[in-house]
């Protein structure tokens, strides 16, 4: 019984080049169930034809927007400058380009000039700025975390609502700049200029702003808690309802200053 048995499967097992639905007829078994059918007729399709069907797969799919790459036509290109994460501009004007929620993450802008240029809710964070100009640049609630703005210049620039923690702007020309609820915890902003800015409701704690410039600026309503301003100048500047626990204020000139600390 067992030889007999071990013969009839011997038997029962089909040839390899035997259609499968001829086999299932002659030997008398149930037909296959139709998704066994199409996957072993799907075996047996062409290349050409398998990628076709995938191909329409891909259509149909209601992700497949967010799987397919970008191709490079996608690519926004502006005076040569790609628009793209990490891209490198030199020598290049940008100036009034439409640059909203752009992606621009570590990149590098040598000498690029964005003269009124909207960059608001751009993601610039860990981008690097060299002698570039952003001048009246609209950058409200942009991504500037980590980003590099020494050596260029960014006066009467609105960066309303910007997040830009750690950011460097050592030396840097804020003059009318708008930083209005920003975020600039931990900055680096010694030695800059910030004649008549605008840090309303700003956020600035342990931020090094030694012998920056803040004459006539507006700091009603900042948080200044732990900030060095050693050296710096606070002419005129308005500290009225700012936090200034444990900021520093050595050699601080505070001449005509609102609501500066008394006898530091």
């Amino acid at each position: 019984m067992g030889i007999q048995a071990t013969q009839s499967q011997k038997r029962s097992k089909p040839d390899k080049a035997v259609n499968p639905f001829q086999y299932h007829r002659r030997e008398g078994h149930q037909p296959l169930p139709a998704y066994r059918i199409h996957t072993m007729f799907a075996i047996q399709l062409s290349t050409s034809v398998k990628y076709q069907l995938l191909g329409l797969l891909l259509i149909m799919s209601p992700y497949s927007a967010a799987t397919i790459p970008a191709f490079e036509d996608d690519v926004k290109v502006i005076n040569g400058c790609v628009i793209q994460p990490e891209t490198i501009c030199s020598n290049t004007n940008l100036s009034n380009a439409d640059l909203k929620h752009a992606d621009l993450q570590g990149a590098i802008f040598i000498n690029v000039k964005f003269t009124h240029a909207d960059l608001r809710h751009a993601n610039l964070s860990y981008a690097t700025f060299k002698k570039s100009d952003l001048a009246h640049v609209d950058l409200a609630s942009a991504n500037l975390r980590h980003a590099d703005l020494r050596t260029s210049k960014v006066r009467n620039a609105n960066l309303e609502g910007v997040d830009g923690w750690a950011l460097f702007g050592q030396g840097v020309d804020f003059t009318h700049a708008n930083f209005m609820g920003a975020n600039l915890d931990q900055a680096r902003l010694s030695g800059a200029i910030m004649i008549k800015a605008n840090f309303r409701a700003a956020r600035l704690e342990r931020v090094w702003m030694n012998k920056a410039n803040f004459e006539k600026a507006n700091l009603i309503n900042a948080n200044i808690q732990e900030a060095k301003l050693n050296g710096a100048n606070l002419h005129q500047a308005n500290l009225t309802g700012a936090r200034i626990h444990y900021a520093t204020f050595q050699d601080t000139f505070m001449e005509g200053c609102i609501r500066c600390p008394v006898n530091w």
